[in-house]
């Protein structure tokens, strides 16, 4: 006899589940001792977001530790460079450097309300503001006696008492010996002496040709060659015109 097909959509529906009834399920194989690949490439991602972490602290004190301590030198250069600039600028207008005998040639020719009167380098320093400088920064040289300047001024602000890093020797002009030092950071005030911690015993030099160096310091001093026993400062270390009297002039303390 011919076999009965089912009518019944259920008897379908049930003959397709049991079917169906293992699709989708993993195989046989215990679960647990398959590994993830979502779990492992989610570590590996961690694991190396961790190791590149810990490479750049590793990397960070060295790179900052090898140019922080150039930084202020760096900086103190290109001020005195730029502090170079405006003194030939300068010389050219009055034919000389600023010092006492440019004072009135300087008020008379620009009109200035500053106060140029002194002997410090601040001093001689306001009469190129009055000139026409326009920013008190190039100025600035790291000092345990200066702060940075405010870029103020006008009258009774213009580079006002620890504003100025640079000591500045009056009386020379173009002409003299290029080597001749012209600015001197960073100096202790009143004498001719510099500061070693600053510039990590460094001493920065601008020279009447416009070079600037950090030179090496030993014992507070700076010899102007590779011989030793000179100072830079001594009018006997044969840099200096014979019977020259060094006018050293240094900033004014806060």
């Amino acid at each position: 006899m011919r076999e009965k097909q089912p009518t019944d959509e259920s008897a379908w529906e049930d003959e397709e589940d049991e079917k169906d009834d293992d699709w989708g399920d993993p195989s046989d194989e215990d679960p647990e001792s398959v590994p993830s690949k979502r779990f492992w490439s989610l570590g590996m991602i961690v694991l190396w977001i961790v190791m590149i972490f810990f490479a750049i602290l590793v990397a960070l004190p060295l790179f900052f530790g090898s140019s922080a301590p150039a930084a202020p030198r760096l900086v103190a250069i290109s001020n005195a460079k730029q502090v170079g600039l405006a003194l030939l600028e300068f010389e050219q207008e009055y034919g000389k450097f600023p010092g006492e005998v440019t004072l009135q040639a300087v008020k008379d020719s620009t009109g200035t309300d500053l106060d140029l009167s002194g002997h410090s380098a601040n001093a001689m320093f306001r009469q190129l503001i009055a000139y026409g400088v326009q920013s008190e920064e190039m100025f600035y040289c790291l000092h345990p006696q200066t702060h940075r300047p405010d870029n103020r001024i006008g009258p009774g602000e213009a580079l006002a008492p620890g504003e100025v890093g640079f000591s500045y020797v009056a009386g020379l002009n173009s002409k003299m010996d290029p080597a001749l030092p012209l600015l001197a950071a960073p100096m202790k005030w009143g004498t001719t002496e510099f500061h070693e911690k600053p510039l990590k015993g460094k001493a920065v030099i601008l020279r009447v040709d416009n070079s600037a160096k950090a030179l090496a310091l030993k014992g507070g001093e700076v010899a102007p060659s590779t011989e030793e026993g000179e100072k830079l400062f001594d009018p006997s270390n044969g840099l200096w015109p014979e019977g020259h009297v060094i006018d050293l002039r240094h900033p004014e303390a806060p």
